[in-house]
């Protein structure tokens, strides 16, 4: 007798097994997706991939860590200038008017003066440039001699500071702690702004708006020795020379503060920017600010070489106008009246033989075409001999003098 009863084949046994352990696997796999995925992410950072022989980029992680570690060390040293003074208060009063002397007359609304109140009018950056409190910032955010000025150290503490100096032909001023701070002051250091590259990073730290303190912007050196007529919006301008060009953003209340490099050094002082456009600011370049600083410190004032020559800087229009065989350099003319000479008497121009209507070509070999007299003359000391090759009446020499320190006004 035959039973209906079939026992299930070993290898059909082995499939039914195989089937639920993989069906578990996957199902233990996919409730634990979230904490394998966290885990292989953490665990893979900092490895790289190599496909071939070629291995990606690592992303800019260095440039970032570099960047943070200047803004941090350079932070303590950068202040924003507040700029306080006392204005008039107002009060509205009515004044009884009754002109006829019935129906109860009326009043009339008026404004007085009463009394004056400290009120902060403006603001701006700077940034700490020695042990004994010396501070830059841009002769325009403290050119009101009526107004007294306070910092801000990145700690929150405010200290008063008085203007040591105000530069006459750059938009530079020097502050100074009226108490340097009780544990001393930490300061930046200037870097070689003359051997700046296109496209090298850069960061600028101030003000924003004068209220941002200590706003940080990364960007590169776009341009260099450009020439720019920056106006502080009240009508005034001036000519600014061998700036340099960035597109890290440089807003309104970041004027004085510093131009770093990678290393944390100064290589500029933010000073305009360009209405109408974005990332366009200008700074001006650190060797320049720096003669200004070593002046103040030695002198205790802005002592700059003196040549002695009233000039034009030739264009193809004065080379038409006067006739002239050269089209560049530093043509010595006289004022609009008689009495502005051409040439200062004793001065080291006139101990040199220069003269009226000579040309000044060249100064130790560089020759004055794309810059002005007065910008290349920053680039020497009080004591500098210099060799000016000139033209007199068509016939070109050369001659040496001493630079010497120019007259106080």
């Amino acid at each position: 007798m035959e039973s209906n009863n079939k026992t299930p084949s070993v290898s059909f046994l082995v499939v039914v097994s195989s089937f639920l352990t993989v069906l578990l696997l996957m199902s233990v796999l996919y409730i634990a997706r979230v904490p394998i995925a966290q885990y292989v992410l953490e665990t893979g950072q900092g490895s790289t991939i190599v496909v071939g022989n070629e291995i990606p980029p690592s992303g800019n992680s260095t440039t970032e860590h570099t960047v943070v570690s200047a803004v941090a060390a350079a932070n303590p040293a950068v202040v924003s200038v507040v700029v306080t003074k006392d204005v008039p208060i107002y009060e509205r009063y009515y004044e009884e008017y009754n002109p006829w002397g019935f129906w109860g007359g009326f009043q009339i609304p008026r404004v007085r003066e009463n009394g004056t109140e400290e009120q902060e009018i403006g603001g701006g950056s700077g940034f700490i440039v020695s042990e004994d409190g010396l501070i830059v910032t841009n002769r325009h955010v403290v050119d009101d001699t009526e107004a007294r000025y306070s910092v801000l150290l990145n700690d929150g503490t405010s200290h008063a500071v008085t203007v040591v100096a105000r530069d006459p032909q750059l938009d530079i001023a020097i502050l100074r702690f009226d108490v340097v701070p009780e544990g001393g002051v930490t300061h930046l250091v200037f870097g070689d702004s003359t051997s700046l590259q296109l496209g090298e990073t850069v960061i600028a730290i101030g003000n924003a708006l004068a209220e941002f303190r200590n706003s940080v912007s990364v960007g590169v050196v776009s341009g260099l020795a450009r020439s720019i007529t920056a106006s502080d919006g009240q009508g005034r301008s001036e000519q600014l020379d061998q700036v340099i060009q960035t597109d890290a953003a440089i807003n309104p209340g970041n004027s004085g503060g510093p131009l770093l490099n990678l290393a944390g050094e100064v290589i500029g002082v933010n000073v305009a920017t360009s209405r109408g456009a974005d990332n366009i600011g200008f700074a001006l370049p650190a060797h320049v600010v720096k003669q200004v600083v070593d002046s103040v410190s030695t002198y205790g004032e802005i002592v700059r070489p003196y040549l002695g020559v009233r000039y034009t800087m030739i264009t193809t229009r004065v080379q038409e106008l006067n006739n002239l065989s050269v089209d560049y350099g530093a043509l010595v003319i006289r004022g609009e009246t008689r009495e502005e000479l051409a040439v200062m008497p004793g001065s080291p121009a006139d101990k040199a033989g220069l003269v009226e209507n000579d040309i000044i070509l060249s100064i130790n070999g560089t020759d004055l075409r794309d810059r002005d007299l007065a910008s290349a003359l920053r680039d020497f000391a009080v004591g500098d001999t210099l060799t000016l090759r000139i033209q007199s009446k068509g016939v070109e020499r050369e001659v040496s003098l001493a630079l010497e320190q120019a007259p106080s006004r």
